[in-house]
């Protein structure tokens, strides 16, 4: 709790870097450090089943970005995130709904890590087979190689997209329930999420080739998906209000809350940013309820009547201090 501009985003922002390794709003590490400092560190502890969990990422200057875990250098910043799974909900987020389709399947494809950490690298792996099909292409229109070049990308970018949109597919049935459920209870009737694939296969890809041999670009393939946020009839990007939309993002945060909670046996940390605005009395009863059936959260807010419910405990953020009321 604090004024605007005390800090409190700030302070959900070191708790997603120290236990996550990176920031929910840029990924660029020189961003996160004041101007003048050489760095900064967060540390981070709590308690997990058989003893304390202590978290600490380091990035200074000359020195690149560490983590440790328990006091030991952690091998990647994905074992870092293994031990604690955050999810934040921020202003910018809604984007998810509102922008263009390319932040829809970055979000799935985030999702499709946190839940499915087996087929987390399927998005990657087809980023790179499409960008060398793509290269194949732009050599062969300007000459500098046969089509014969491009024979194996297709077949690599058909086998990867199938994969692809499978494992997107799993992503958005899983999604689905909770989201159609948790939107309800916060008021938006009727809201579900449907996947639209594109199709890909080697022969879809060859029917196209003079096409893309003209643009450079490969025509099909999951590069060109949506996941769409419906309500009743309407699509939420172009038909619903910013109050639907800040419904429909947090509700399918929510939905991803609960499965990887199901799946970890430890539910996530959630980060709720300015989540109440918008929100009516009773869909910040409703959220308050949901809440409290779930793991630890922290929600930002400027006063304390403004928070859904009574807190566990309540935090002040002013004048570069945290105290507890």
């Amino acid at each position: 709790m604090g004024p605007n501009g005390a800090g409190k985003t700030n302070l959900l922002e070191s708790l997603y870097v120290g236990t996550q390794g990176m920031s929910p709003r840029t990924r660029q590490d020189a961003n996160l450090v004041r101007h003048g400092a050489a760095g900064f560190r967060v540390a981070v502890a709590g308690a997990e089943e058989g003893g304390e969990l202590r978290l600490e990422v380091r990035v200074f200057r000359g020195e690149g970005k560490e983590a440790r875990v328990n006091g030991s250098v952690a091998p990647s910043l994905e074992w870092l995130r293994n031990q604690v799974a955050t999810l934040v909900f921020t202003p910018d987020r809604l984007a998810v709904v509102k922008a263009s389709p390319a932040v829809r399947r970055s979000y799935v494809d985030r999702v499709l890590g946190r839940l499915y950490p087996a087929r987390a690298a399927i998005p990657g792996a087809y980023a790179e087979a499409l960008g060398q099909r793509n290269a194949a292409l732009r050599r062969v229109a300007a000459g500098l190689a046969s089509r014969d070049a491009i024979t194996p990308w297709t077949e690599r970018v058909a086998a990867l997209g199938g994969e692809l949109t499978s494992a997107r597919a799993s992503v958005v049935a899983a999604l689905a329930p909770g989201f159609s459920e948790r939107a309800g209870e916060l008021g938006l009737a009727s809201a579900r999420l449907e996947y639209e694939p594109s199709e890909v296969s080697a022969d879809v890809l060859d029917a196209l080739l003079e096409r893309d041999l003209a643009r450079g670009l490969s025509g099909a393939g999951p590069q060109l998906d949506d996941v769409r946020f419906l309500a009743g009839a309407g699509d939420l990007r172009t038909h619903g209000s910013q109050g639907e939309q800040r419904v429909a993002v947090l509700a399918v945060l929510l939905a991803e809350a609960e499965l990887l909670a199901a799946r970890r046996a430890v539910p996530p940390l959630l980060l709720l940013d300015d989540v109440l605005s918008e929100l009516d009395g009773d869909r910040r009863a409703a959220l308050a309820g949901r809440l409290r059936s779930g793991g630890q959260t922290l929600v930002t807010a400027a006063a304390r009547g403004a928070l859904p419910g009574d807190p566990d405990l309540l935090l002040s953020v002013g004048l570069g201090r945290v105290t507890v009321d």
